[in-house]
């Protein structure tokens, strides 16, 4: 690298993160199971104090995941 350079980080990409109740009207479940999925550690979440946020990026990854075939 060249004297003087300055390294510059890529900007960080904002995560837009979903309510339990967001994810369960998604999903078409039950908030029950959204918590559940979260506690078995199928479905990555964050904890914010006393409440979960589910990453959007989550959601899609588990939902895809999730697929069968049915012949």
């Amino acid at each position: 690298m060249p004297s003087g350079a300055v390294l510059q980080r890529p900007a960080p990409r904002a995560v837009s993160f979903l309510t339990v109740t967001e994810v369960a009207a998604i999903m078409r479940v039950s908030k029950m199971t959204v918590y559940r999925l979260v506690h078995a550690g199928e479905l990555a979440a964050v904890r914010v104090g006393r409440s979960f946020r589910v990453p959007e990026p989550a959601v899609r990854d588990y939902l895809s995941g999730a697929r069968t075939d049915v012949a």
